[in-house]
């Protein structure tokens, strides 16, 4: 911690921030130090710690002080960290917390994930080492944006220097996109006979694919789970990994939903995305943050709950009316039906068939009778022969 030395914050002219993650704890070395909850920032050229709440307690240490980093997986009770080893503190440094230390290095507690995403970025500025050819000059004014951490220069300088930013994660986007195009492009055609194979293999063993088949081996594809999960660790917490979990979940969602009529309850739905997960398991909570959001992310699917508190996901398409008319000509043929006898004629949950009865009786389609036999719904002879 001697290698740290008193800072205001503030970026200096030449100098980029790169990264930042909140709810960081500082230990020097094995020792628990006043750094208890802050914001990490990675710029160009230094790794700077802010605390939360008193935003003056503000510590920072160049980057070309690191000798290397190493990562510490998280335990129980215990959150994942960083281990950063520095060189020997110089004769000449600012005045910071400690004046001295015994250890060599410190660590950086994650204690809102986030630290899979700020290792990579933090190893690629100790590889490129842009501090070198990026001199910095005099502390240049920064404002806080609406949104909290964010940092924006002001000025005509920080107009140039933004513009400039833009120009090259715009290049850098586009060489990306290329790269990966030029990859999928030299896949696609293994990709192809490896989809053809495996239809060959199935007509040998069972002659042509039947439906029955083909849901069979969308199982089994759906059985080999996710390939690329979004996690805490990656996205860190709050919205971003919300919003990040909302399209992963649209995308593995609409097909099961189109299958299954459009509608699926959201234990369904939360044992179906675990186990596609495999061993990183979703929170009921994080999926319901996520499906919260469906809807103002403008995706296919929505989060909808019913009058009795159940909530279910369903397509944006799913028309309610149809819906109603479907279980009012049921029950209609039946003459009358309990939600677990609608629920085998159709095909679905009890709970969902419950709600449908329940939504078409409050439209005014359906009528109950509740006795000791149970709930039984029939015809709104009322409505119909009025």
């Amino acid at each position: 911690m001697d290698r740290f030395s008193w800072t205001t914050g503030l970026l200096e002219l030449g100098e980029t921030l790169v990264v930042q993650q909140r709810g960081v704890r500082l230990s020097d070395g094995e020792e628990k130090v006043k750094f208890d909850s802050g914001v990490l920032l990675l710029s160009t050229h230094r790794l700077i710690w802010r605390d939360q709440k008193n935003h003056e307690c503000c510590i920072a240490v160049p980057l070309s002080q690191i000798v290397f980093i190493e990562e510490q997986a998280a335990g129980i009770g215990k959150s994942a960290k960083i281990v950063v080893h520095l060189h020997p503190a110089s004769s000449n440094k600012d005045p910071g917390p400690f004046q001295s230390s015994k250890y060599s290095y410190v660590k950086l507690s994650f204690k809102e994930h986030g630290q899979i995403e700020f290792y990579r970025r933090l190893s690629e500025e100790i590889t490129q080492r842009r501090w070198e050819s990026m001199p910095t000059g005099q502390a240049m004014q920064v404002n806080k944006d609406s949104r909290p951490g964010r940092i924006r220069a002001v000025g005509i300088v920080g107009i140039e220097r933004k513009l400039e930013e833009k120009r090259k994660e715009t290049d850098k986007n586009i060489s990306e996109a290329f790269e990966d195009l030029s990859k999928l492009m030299e896949k696609a055609k293994e990709m192809v006979e490896l989809s053809k194979s495996i239809a060959n293999k199935i007509k040998e063993k069972q002659g042509d694919i039947t439906e029955d088949e083909t849901i069979r081996f969308k199982s089994y594809l759906l059985s080999m789970g996710i390939a690329n999960p979004v996690t805490r660790e990656t996205y860190g917490s709050g919205t971003q990994y919300h919003m990040q979990l909302a399209k992963q979940l649209a995308g593995i969602l609409q097909t099961p939903l189109e299958e299954r009529g459009g509608i699926m309850s959201l234990t369904e739905v939360y044992c179906l995305v675990n186990r596609a997960r495999g061993l990183e398991l979703l929170s009921p909570e994080d999926l319901v943050n996520a499906c919260k959001m469906l809807e103002s992310l403008k995706l296919p699917l929505r989060l909808r709950i019913f009058d009795s508190g159940v909530m279910v996901i369903e397509l944006q398409s799913h028309n309610e009316e149809e819906m109603v008319a479907a279980a009012l000509e049921t029950v209609s043929e039946k003459g009358s039906l309990t939600a677990d006898e609608f629920a085998k004629l159709v095909g679905m949950s009890v709970l969902l068939a419950k709600e449908r009865l329940l939504l078409a009786e409050k439209m005014g389609h359906l009528c109950r009778d509740d006795s000791v036999e149970g709930l039984r719904f029939y015809p709104n002879l009322f409505l119909t022969q009025s």
